[in-house]
């Protein structure tokens, strides 16, 4: 690997154990990881206690083809939070690894919030 792309992914990695250091998921509180590449938004919710995810979902389905970024992260976090009302969850901690918190990322908490999840 050449020396900046090494440099930048170090970079990157220290990010997100900086972010991640900080937060703990349980059963009753979990946590909600985000990840977006250039196509696709991901989002988990994860009890760190037991090392187990207990719902996620993507912009991969079939119901979010065809969607602009901002609209599908909207219903991401919409979808979300249904999932998480299903498992009997009210409250989350919000993950944003290495991403800043603004853009689709901060459309999909809003959503979220919307829909009834505190955080």
């Amino acid at each position: 690997m050449h020396g900046k792309l090494k440099k930048r992914k170090t970079a990157r990695n220290r990010r997100v154990l900086r972010v991640r250091k900080k937060l703990k998921g349980t059963k009753i509180k979990p946590r909600m990881s985000v990840n977006k590449t250039n196509k696709h938004l991901f989002v988990q919710l994860i009890d760190d206690e037991n090392s187990q995810t207990i719902g996620a979902i993507g912009s991969y389905a079939k119901e979010f083809k065809g969607e602009k970024k901002s609209a599908l992260a909207e219903k991401l976090g919409a979808k979300i939070a249904e999932i998480a009302k299903a498992k009997k969850v009210k409250e989350i901690i919000f993950d944003r690894g290495r991403y800043k918190y603004h853009g689709l990322l901060a459309i999909l908490a809003k959503s979220a919030r919307k829909a009834g999840l505190k955080f």
